[in-house]
Parts: structure tokens; C-alpha cells; sequence
């Protein structure tokens, strides 16, 4: 059972304030009865609740896949930047939020949800949830490198990172550039950008494809989502 205002809340109808107005107004029904109790306890599976004449239907959670354009933030809201929640225009609820972070010049893998048992599980320091990258590199990535990223790396943290598995994928001598594909089980803050600089090279470009059992649909072209299917649910979950 849930409470109306907060149904209609969930729902995005408005805020607790603006729906209560709108229930006091009676602008919603419940089972075709006008209701103007906000606290009214309801089942939101087995009642209709309609704002306006046009039924609603709840939703208790909403998973989203988002292939993350760079220079937008990953974040609820902002009051100067563009947040991931802004190009997810078919969300029904308002309490979406992006699992983990990636920062503004990132692309790739996002997942938007408001499931919190969910996100706990994939962020979790215990799980060790693998965490696949691609990225260009400024500097030749070697086969020390690839040691080096193995033992763990010292990024100025009290413990070096965890064991990561970096994989050269092409080497371009000319441009001084290389392409690598790595698989961290941390999620420490500019984790990536910070063991490449301590390998006294830097990453250009960073893509993330890849967060536990969940892979990016390379279908999804840049700054596209799409809802996940019960198939990557079930895997996740």
C-alpha cells in the first residue's frame, strides 16, 4: 500500500505540495470516486488512479541503458551543466539516478534506475564488480604497462588499486598513440585517467562498455537509451 500524494508524486504529477493541491482541487479519481485525501493508502497494482481523466500507470522501478554522450555530467540535477536524467525524455518517475559515475568527457555504458538495492549491488566495494574500458591513449602502452596494471598501481590512494587486466589492442608509433581495452574492479574516482598518469601517459578518449553481466547495445548511437530487457534484468538482478 502507498500513499496517493506519493503515488502521484512517483508518477510525476508533480511534487508532494503541487499534488496535494491537485488532489484538494479534485483533479484525481480512484476507482472512478474523486478522492481529496491526500494520505488515502491504496494498492497500486490493483486501483486506478486517474489525474485529469487519463488513468496512470504505476511503476515502481525503471531501468534504463544509456550510451552517455561526453559533456554531459552524471548527475540527478545541475544547475549549469546538462545531467544524463535530461536525455531520458521517456522516464515516468522522478526519482531516477545514474549507478556510479563517469565523468563529463566519458562515453558509454550508464545505467539509469531508481532501484537503491540494485545500484548497491553493482557499486558495492565487495562485490568487485568488473568494470569494462576502451580509451585512446596519448604514449605507447607496453607490456610493462600491462605488469605494472597486474600488480596494481599506486594512484596517490592508501592501498594501490586492485589487480586490473589491461589489454593492447593496436600500437601507433607514428602519431604516438594506442588503443587499449581494461578491466578494473574498483570504481575509485578518476580511477583509469589516474593509473595511465602514473604510467606517465594519458588517456584522450575513455568509453566504458561494459558493468558486470551488463554490456552497452552498440546499436545505441551517442547520447541514445533504451530500457533494459528482462533478459539483462535477470542477469543483474
Amino acid at each position: 500500500m502507498i500513499r496517493l500524494d506519493k503515488y502521484l508524486a512517483d508518477m510525476g504529477v508533480g511534487t508532494r505540495s503541487a499534488v496535494k493541491r491537485e488532489i484538494a482541487q479534485g483533479k484525481i479519481t480512484v476507482d472512478g470516486q474523486v478522492v481529496k485525501r491526500p494520505e488515502l493508502k491504496l494498492d497500486p497494482e490493483g486501483q486506478q488512479v486517474c489525474h485529469l481523466g487519463t488513468r496512470l500507470a504505476y511503476l515502481q522501478f525503471e531501468y534504463y541503458m544509456l550510451n552517455k554522450p561526453a559533456g554531459v555530467v552524471s548527475a540527478t540535477e545541475d544547475r549549469r551543466e546538462k545531467t544524463v536524467l535530461d536525455l531520458i525524455e521517456s522516464r515516468k518517475r522522478k526519482d531516477l539516478f545514474p549507478v556510479g559515475r563517469l565523468d563529463k568527457d566519458t562515453e558509454g555504458l550508464l545505467l539509469i534506475t531508481n532501484d537503491g538495492a540494485l545500484a548497491h549491488r553493482l557499486l558495492s566495494p565487495r562485490k568487485h564488480v568488473d568494470k569494462v574500458y576502451y580509451a585512446i591513449i596519448e604514449g605507447i602502452v607496453t607490456e610493462t604497462d600491462v605488469q605494472l596494471f597486474k600488480k596494481g598501481v599506486n594512484i596517490g590512494g592508501e592501498q594501490p588499486t586492485r589487480e586490473a587486466t589491461l589489454e593492447i589492442l593496436a600500437v601507433n608509433r607514428e602519431t604516438n598513440r594506442s588503443e587499449i581495452q581494461l578491466t578494473i574492479h574498483e570504481g575509485i574516482f578518476h580511477q583509469v585517467k589516474r593509473m595511465f598518469q602514473a604510467a606517465l601517459k594519458e588517456v584522450i578518449y575513455l568509453k566504458r562498455l561494459s558493468m558486470g553481466s551488463l554490456y552497452l547495445d552498440e546499436t545505441l548511437g551517442i547520447g541514445e537509451y533504451r530500457e533494459l530487457t528482462d533478459e539483462e534484468l535477470n542477469k543483474i538482478c
